[in-house]
C-alpha cells in the first residue's frame, strides 16, 4: 500500500509541476484529437446503444398507461 501511495504522491507531483511550467503538450493534443475524438465516442455510443435496442429482445415496458387496470371498489363491511 506504501508503494501505491508514493506513486500517486508523485503522480500528483508531476501533473502540479507541468501546470505550473505552461506545460502545452495536452493542448495540441486536445487542439489536434479533441474533436475526432468526441465524434467516434458518440458514434460508437450510438451504435451500441443501436444495437441493444433492435437486436437483444428486451422488453423495455416504457409505461404502464393502460396496461394497469384497477381493481375493483370493495364496500366496506358494516358490523
Amino acid at each position: 500500500m506504501f508503494r501505491f501511495a508514493k506513486a500517486a504522491l508523485n503522480l500528483t507531483g508531476q501533473a502540479a509541476r507541468q501546470v505550473r511550467h505552461n506545460s502545452t503538450a495536452q493542448m495540441n493534443f486536445n487542439k489536434k484529437y479533441g474533436n475526432i475524438l468526441m465524434v467516434s465516442g458518440a458514434g460508437f455510443c450510438v451504435a451500441v446503444w443501436s444495437y441493444v435496442l433492435t437486436q437483444t429482445g428486451i422488453t423495455w415496458n416504457l409505461s404502464p398507461v393502460g396496461k394497469v387496470m384497477p381493481k375493483e371498489w370493495r364496500e366496506a363491511e358494516e358490523e
